[in-house]
């Protein structure tokens, strides 16, 4: 079984090759999505760990989702290399 990987900053899946963001060279860079990581950086640096989370549901309620994913995914995203200290 091949293991999912997400976006270490909002917990979105890095399922196929746009997904993913981007180094300061222009390559795929493994650990970021496109929405948070372009050209080395995240996207928006100053952004906190609860704005993150509640910019994550908003989009995917807006989505459709159902609560419990939703839920699931906020209680991973404190986890994720960017947040966890």
């Amino acid at each position: 079984m091949v293991e999912k990987i997400y976006c270490q900053s909002c917990a979105m899946p890095l399922d196929r090759d746009e997904s993913f963001g981007t180094n300061v060279d222009d390559s795929k860079c493994q650990e970021y999505c496109i929405y948070c990581y372009k050209k080395g950086e995240f996207t928006e640096t100053d952004i906190t760990l609860k704005e993150m989370l509640d910019k994550v549901d908003n989009i995917m309620k807006q989505m459709g989702m159902a609560a419990d994913i939703i839920n699931k995914t906020k209680q991973m995203i404190p986890e994720l290399k960017r947040w966890k200290k």
